[in-house]
Formats: structure tokens, sequence, C-alpha cells
């Protein structure tokens, strides 16, 4: 998709449908980030440019997948603050870890 043959409405349309979309499945689907999966704006660079490379999926959330990719290639990642905004701020990634303490009995320390 070339943005200079997209209006204002269309690409404020495309960013809504962008804002309601999470990935579905694979590592940053539902099964991995509950209860619906990363949203697609936030999905990693690197994540996109694999599937840039290895095709994106068919249909409507491969068209989806690949223009945030191309809004994320050529830097302009900025408009899709609006999103992270009304969606809390940017979806988190890294997973916290455990924090498991035994406070049991510690020998020589009483």
């Amino acid at each position: 998709m070339d943005f200079t043959e997209i209006d204002r409405e269309d690409f404020s349309s495309l960013l809504e449908e962008i804002g309601r979309t999470s990935m579905p499945f694979g590592k940053y689907g539902p099964s991995k980030y509950p209860p619906r999966g990363v949203p697609v704006f936030d999905l990693p660079a690197e994540y996109l440019a694999w599937f840039a490379k290895k095709g994106f999926p068919k249909g409507r959330l491969g068209e989806l997948l690949a223009t945030v990719f191309e809004i994320k290639e050529c830097g302009a990642d900025e408009v899709f603050q609006p999103l992270r905004h009304s969606n809390g701020g940017r979806f988190r990634l890294s997973r916290k870890p455990s924090q498991a303490f035994d406070f049991g009995s510690n020998p020589g320390h009483e």
C-alpha cells in the first residue's frame, strides 16, 4: 500500500481497525498473552519483518500486519500513540519473572 494514495478518512478508518485487532495465534497470540493476544500495532518490528520475509497470513489479518510493518519500517510508529493511549499504554511484551522466596529455616542463622 502506498500511503500517498490513501485519503485521511480512509487512513483513520484503517487505524481504527488496526486498533481493534490483536494477534490471534503464535508467540504473541492469546495462549501466551491472554485473553486476546498482543495488539498488532505493538508487535515487534522484527516479528513483522519475519512475516514480510516468509509471507504474511492470508486475508485481512495479513493485510493489517503488512500495513503495520510498512508504517513501522518507515519510522512512523508515532501514529499508533493514540491507540496505545486509549489502551492504557504500550503493551508489555516481556513477562514479569515470578518471584518465589523461601523463608524457611536457614541452618546457622537462628
